[in-house]
């Protein structure tokens, strides 16, 4: 049986839904006009970013090469597999589309070079790149990020998710209320690619009226995803576990509750019953700090989740951007300051078999010594795998 992922993928641009794609069809339709030839769109999971890619492509008579990228992590892997097609025209006489899909999947030392690889890659290209990626901040990603256009894909809201979940079972002849589906689509949050594959589950399983029987997912959310689920709602059900799969710890949890909820609840009387919750969790974190008495975890989750969902009268109806605390990117702002010398010293421990404490320390003011006093060391540069902004540095 095809999954119906597959079976139902849009193949027109006019069929994505609930996503603005005017910057990507302007940019693939373009390209040779814009100044940046790479384009990143990210967004949560199951939001449409890989089929947009598709869709588009296929609306103007692209060959679209695809590659996952965490499938081909190293320099020579991304370079094999993409580099030639990079420069060469299509055997059907057609333009090309380079698509580097989950981009997230290269993973800082194992994959060396492989971030540089694209980045000289989006160079060299005879035709758009597009890449996929959740999270296009890490700091991996820092010489993409200045090579690329972004553009944000939202996570599917729950009308979006359910009207294609009802269309689906209608083409399939499958029976299903609607709060049944309503209730598929609010447990994915807004992964339409989720939802769609256990419709199809609970339809080979021949019972549509348990949902909970479906294993639950153990995928990490962003904090966007997660405030979305507490701000935008008044069902307890919905906010109950909207951080069991953030990957942040509690301090970095509270701090972007602390640095949104002002911006979400505009009404004094929602945002003081709002913060009355966040203070009571902050009492029980400060218990557990003092007894060591880890059962109270539980309740600073229920007071900053359900407790903040339901501090509100009604939903809010506008959007906002929701962002980390000021407090946190000065602290990133200062890392960053560094960050260029831990990444040249940690390429320096890859080839020295050190560690990047040792490079920095004994290795590093030697290499910097060396390229102040002559004009090139090409082998030394190809050695280091580096790139001209770590060159850049090093002369400085």
């Amino acid at each position: 049986m095809k999954p119906w992922i597959q079976k139902y993928v849009p193949d027109t641009p006019e069929k994505i839904r609930g996503q603005d794609l005017s910057q990507v069809t302007s940019f693939v339709a373009n390209y040779k006009t814009k100044t940046k030839k790479a384009m990143i769109i990210h967004g949560p999971p199951g939001c449409g970013k890989t089929a947009a890619a598709y869709a588009i492509g296929e609306a103007n008579d692209l060959e679209i090469v695809e590659v996952n990228a965490s499938d081909f992590r190293n320099k020579a892997g991304i370079e094999s597999t993409v580099g030639a097609s990079a420069g060469q025209m299509s055997l059907f006489s057609k333009g090309k589309l380079i698509l580097l899909d989950e981009i997230d999947g290269l993973s800082g030392m194992k994959d060396r070079g492989g971030v540089a690889a694209i980045a000289k890659l989006v160079d060299t290209s005879s035709f758009p790149i597009l890449m996929t990626c959740n999270n296009p901040w890490d700091k991996k990603f820092n010489s993409l990020r200045k090579k690329a256009t972004l553009v944000e894909f939202k996570a599917l809201d729950l009308g979006t998710v359910t009207s294609i979940l009802t269309e689906i079972a209608k083409k399939e002849g499958i029976t299903i209320k609607e709060d049944r589906i309503r209730a598929l689509a609010r447990r994915e949050g807004g992964d339409l690619r989720a939802a769609i594959t256990d419709l199809q589950t609970l339809s080979m399983l021949g019972d549509l009226a348990d949902i909970d029987e479906l294993s639950e997912r153990n995928r990490t959310e962003t904090m966007k995803e997660a405030l979305t689920k507490v701000f935008k709602t008044t069902d307890p059900d919905v906010a109950k576990g909207a951080f069991d799969n953030v990957d942040e710890n509690l301090d970095q949890v509270l701090l972007w509750m602390d640095e949104n909820l002002p911006k979400e609840y505009t009404k004094p009387a929602d945002l003081a019953r709002a913060y009355d919750n966040f203070s009571k969790a902050d009492v029980f974190k400060g218990r557990i700090m003092r007894w060591q008495y880890w059962r109270y975890m539980v309740y600073v989750y229920q007071f900053i989740s359900v407790g903040i969902a339901l501090s509100k009268e009604e939903r809010y109806k506008g959007l906002v951007d929701y962002k980390p605390t000021t407090r946190i990117f000065k602290i990133w702002s200062a890392n960053m300051k560094n960050a260029r010398k831990k990444a040249i010293a940690q390429k320096i421990a890859d080839v020295t078999h050190t560690s990047s404490k040792v490079a920095i320390d004994s290795t590093l003011p030697y290499i910097q010594q060396i390229f102040r006093t002559r004009k090139e060391d090409a082998g030394l540069i190809n050695e280091l795998d580096l790139d001209k902004d770590d060159v850049a540095w090093l002369r400085k």
